[in-house]
Order: C-alpha cells, then structure tokens, then sequence
C-alpha cells in the first residue's frame, strides 16, 4: 500500500520559510540560503527547466528518491498561489497535484503530465483522491505548514521527510501547533552533505 509522506526543507530553528512571506516575497526572507541547495541539483534544474549542469552527488539522488517515489502530491491554497506565480508552464511534479481549499475551481491541466484538483471537501477527501490515483506509488503532503501540521494531528503521515539547511529564519516554525500527545517519532536514516542533512523518521500514532 502507498505511504504518506511529508518532505519539505527546515532551518535549524525549525523555519520552513522566513519573515515577511508574502506573494511577491515567495517563502520570506532568507527563503534562498534555506533552499540553495536544491537549486544546485541537476534532477531540480532539470524539472525546472533551469538549464544544464547540476550537482549528480548525494543530494541530488536524495531529491530523485523523492520526485521517483512520488505519484500524487497534496499542498494548500497559499503555496498553490505562491508557486502559481512561480513554476514553469510545465511545472516540476508531473503528477496530480491535490489542492485544499474553500475556493471553487475547475481542474487545472499543465504540460508534462500535471494538473492542479482543487478540493473543497478537507484533508481526508484531497487524501482518498490522491491515493485513487498515484499508480501504487507514495503520496506527498507538500505545505505548508498548517496542512502538514493537520495530517500529522491527524494521524494521516506514514513518513516525515526533513532537509536541514545551516541556517536561521526566526520565521514561520513547522511544529507551532504538533500535538505531541497524538504524534511520535521514530528515526529510520539520516544522510548528511556539505550543504544539507536530510533526515527520515517514521511517524507513530501515539493514541
């Protein structure tokens, strides 16, 4: 059966974006040192369509993992809106991508095999779509913040994916609202680079 993960990129204070996010500030301040690293990959600059080159070492077959395990993702209104403004006209996931939001609207076909499902049902409902159609493969709960911190209260995430950047934001933390008496952790790898450690942890219902 496919999992449910979440991946995403954290400060070691535990910011996934920085002050001052805004729609035209994509992720805040400091939002560039957080990521640096994964614009340097070449399976990024490849489904970004940033030109060649690339980094091919460690970092860059951690993300391939990630983009290969992949057959749906899920992410809230504001990070839609956010990349809306940003991603390529084929943008990067070339898989269904599930959309929680009030906000009504017809289904969004992009090049490269993605389109944007806008769910006005919740977490569960945008989940049993994503499962109905990732192929076998593992869904991603994508962000921000208060959707991965919803699945995770939830009980809904298999698998908790962190790339740990050496770096502070003092912006918005990922666990402001855990509920630690409902979510527990168990390690299962750890990988470390020059630029980056990326850590993978089981996630156990604790009630």
């Amino acid at each position: 059966m496919s999992k449910v993960f979440v991946s995403m990129g954290m400060s070691l204070d535990g910011c996934i974006e920085g002050p001052n996010a805004s729609l035209e500030n994509m992720g805040g301040d400091g939002w560039g040192d957080l990521h640096a690293w994964v614009f340097q990959q070449r399976v990024f600059r490849q489904r970004l369509k940033l030109g060649e080159g690339g980094d091919a070492g460690p970092d860059n077959r951690f993300l391939e993992e990630i983009f290969d395990r992949t057959g749906a993702s899920i992410m809230g209104k504001r990070m839609f809106e956010a990349g809306e403004r940003s991603w390529p006209e084929e943008p990067p996931f070339h898989a269904p991508v599930f959309v929680v939001t009030h906000e009504a609207r017809a289904p969004w076909p992009r090049e490269g095999g993605t389109t944007f499902h806008f769910v006005n049902d919740g977490i569960e409902d945008a989940l049993r779509r994503a499962r109905e159609v990732c192929r076998g493969k593992d869904v991603r709960i994508s962000g921000g913040a208060n959707l991965v911190l919803q699945y995770l209260n939830a009980g809904l995430v298999d698998e908790l994916v962190l790339s740990v950047a050496p770096t502070f934001l003092a912006g918005k933390r990922l666990f402001d609202g855990i509920d630690p008496d409902a979510v527990g952790l168990e390690i299962i790898e750890v990988r470390a680079s020059s630029k980056v450690v990326h850590l993978r942890y089981a996630v156990k219902k604790r009630r």
